[in-house]
């Protein structure tokens, strides 16, 4: 089976650009109230457990 090679870089913007997406979505859903509560819970901790790291990488 041969075929046409995705470069690495173009498969790591094509993996992004979904990642995006998938987040403005998220956002999306979040803002507009739709998400169920276990779910905003589940970001609450996500979000303070990152927290810290980005406060020592600045």
């Amino acid at each position: 089976m041969t075929g046409d090679v995705i470069p690495r870089a173009q498969a790591i913007a094509n993996a992004r650009a979904v990642l995006d997406k998938a987040r403005a979505r998220r956002d999306a859903d979040r803002a507009a109230g739709r998400l169920s509560p276990e779910v905003e819970l589940m970001l609450r901790r996500l979000e303070r457990q990152q927290a810290p790291a980005h406060r020592a990488a600045a």
